[in-house]
């Protein structure tokens, strides 16, 4: 843990994240309750469903850097593509749609825990690159 600013950060989102997923409009409960969402309903179930996917890209960022270095980088480049891409498909997924119907806020946790899994594997890519 040689930056804990990132980790407070990180905290600080993770929390923002749930809050803004648990407090969908109208329709957007209705979503939640329709597609049987439970792990969204209320603050602290979204709160454990984020930092459990946030704490599993740390995990996994943390376990690819014990490995060689070549097979770090190649890992962690490869990761972080695939969660930008993953970014960008819920980015056109909740801008379009009946998911533009649920909320501002849910939109942007919603697209916010995407961007939290990029944030933690471009911070594993720029610590194997040091």
């Amino acid at each position: 843990m040689r930056n804990p600013f990132f980790y407070v950060l990180l905290l600080v989102l993770v929390v923002l994240d749930g809050w803004l997923l648990a407090h969908p409009n109208l329709i957007g409960q209705a979503g939640v309750f329709f597609f049987d969402y439970t792990y969204l309903d209320t603050f602290p179930k979204a709160l454990g469903t984020v930092s459990a996917v946030v704490g599993i890209a740390l995990l996994i960022s943390w376990s690819i850097g014990r490995l060689s270095r070549p097979a770090a980088l190649g890992i962690t480049v490869a990761l972080l593509a695939a969660s930008v891409y993953y970014l960008f498909q819920s980015f056109t997924q909740y801008n379009t749609g009946i998911y533009k119907l649920t909320g501002a806020g849910f939109r942007a946790g919603a697209i916010l825990l995407p961007g939290l899994i990029v944030l933690v594997f471009g911070e594993g890519l720029l610590r194997r690159l040091r």
